[in-house]
């Protein structure tokens, strides 16, 4: 009896864990395959990191380095550092989004970084506003300026949840049915200031269709 329950239990382990599926790296930390995005003046690999920006000069314009693949719901790692003018300098990880033909931008959702946005879920060309955020205070706690810090962010259905530094700071439930659910992966250094954002260690586990 002991050896049917016992077996039975690795049963349901072993099926949870193939429907979840392991984590598997989204940059190889030494090229750009499986990216697409301007890597001639806004985006370089540096020490297994992908780099964007300047600290040099101002950012012109967003600009965007986004994966040739699209994903559903996922809980993707990734690991970030943002460098520059800490009341200017932004930054952000797209998911469930999409190139806009013909021009620099995309649309969709977006775990944004810098000024008094971390942690939060920006709906970027579209609704063009913060779905949901922590209070400052918690942020604040939260945020190692200038040094590494890392977001996790799951999508299962209409819940999107994300997790900074190991604190869950947004937990939002997507209202409106015919927003996309399906889309890139997409990594931004915003427009404006003299900024630089790494980004390192990026895996993705694919999760059950919902």
């Amino acid at each position: 009896m002991r050896c049917v329950f016992v077996c039975t239990l690795l049963a349901i382990a072993s099926v949870a864990i193939a429907a979840e599926g392991s984590p598997v790296p989204l940059f190889d930390g030494k090229t750009f395959y499986g990216w697409e995005g301007d890597t001639k003046k806004t985006w370089k690999i540096e020490d297994g990191c992908i780099v964007g920006g300047s600290l040099e000069t101002v950012v012109p314009r967003n600009e965007f380095l986004c994966t040739t693949k699209t994903f559903e719901n996922f809980e993707l790692k990734v690991t970030f550092k943002l460098l520059g003018d800490k009341a200017k300098a932004n930054a952000g990880i797209q998911f469930r989004t999409r190139r806009i033909p013909n021009d620099h931008e995309v649309i969709g959702y977006q775990a944004d970084i810098g000024q008094h946005y971390w942690g939060a879920l920006y709906d970027e060309s579209r609704r063009r506003k913060i779905l949901a955020q922590p209070p400052q205070e918690i942020w604040e706690k939260l945020v190692k300026q200038e040094d590494w810090n890392e977001y996790v962010i799951r999508c299962e259905g209409p819940r999107i949840r994300l997790w900074l530094n190991g604190h869950l700071t947004v937990d939002y439930t997507e209202q409106d049915e015919k927003i996309e659910r399906r889309g890139i992966i997409g990594l931004q250094i915003h427009g404006g200031a003299k900024a630089q954002v790494y980004y390192k260690d990026i895996t993705i586990a694919e999760l059950p269709s919902q």
